[in-house]
């Protein structure tokens, strides 16, 4: 068994089924702790850290109380599970997400989400290997996402990313803007780093 990083932490394969499983059998398992399932594999994934835990309060709350007030949607975090694949099922778990009002009619409110979200936001701890985030973000955009926001705590900017190819570096200095969905949302990125 190897360790990866994804999302984050080091993570360590789970051999406790030999066959692949699906996001729905994962999700009737329960609490099992942080993983994704990458092609019906269960991946274990470690806690994250504090400043993990207060830059997605920070932005998750911005944007909460911003897609609120204007009844835009919802804002989710706390490692969502989000479909990328089916057959053998791919579940990410975002550190945020929003969801447009019009992206979610109809949609069933329990489990995992099988649509895809306009935005998607991860938080990059310094074990995260670049190849790992970049596979998370090429499956964002491959479902539909419009926007993935990556925060890099250690290097205190975010990468603002319109596809899996273009990303312009936003640093502490400058306004994080919201777009298409989120037009007329702004945050200053260096509140993403304050204690």
């Amino acid at each position: 068994m190897t360790a990866a990083s994804i999302h984050g932490q080091t993570t360590t394969p789970v051999r406790s089924r030999a066959r692949q499983i699906t996001g729905d059998e994962l999700l009737a398992m329960g609490d099992i702790g942080p993983c994704e399932l990458i092609d019906g594999r269960i991946v274990r994934m470690n806690p994250t850290s504090l400043q993990h835990g207060d830059i997605e309060l920070a932005l998750g709350s911005a944007l909460r109380d911003f897609v609120r007030k204007r009844r835009l949607g919802r804002v989710i975090s706390g490692e969502v599970g989000i479909y990328t694949r089916r057959g053998p099922d791919r579940v990410r778990a975002a550190d945020i997400a929003f969801v447009s009002s019009e992206r979610l009619s109809g949609t069933p409110s329990g489990g995992y989400l099988k649509i895809a979200p306009e935005l998607v936001v991860e938080i990059i701890s310094p074990t995260d290997r670049w190849q790992d985030v970049r596979q998370k973000i090429e499956e964002y955009f491959a479902i539909g996402v419009q926007r993935v926001w990556i925060v890099e705590p250690d290097k205190r900017d975010v990468l603002v990313c319109s596809s899996s190819t273009e990303m312009r570096k936003l640093e502490e200095g400058d306004i994080l803007t919201g777009e298409e969905a989120l037009d007329g949302f702004s945050m200053p990125v260096a509140e993403l780093f304050e204690a």
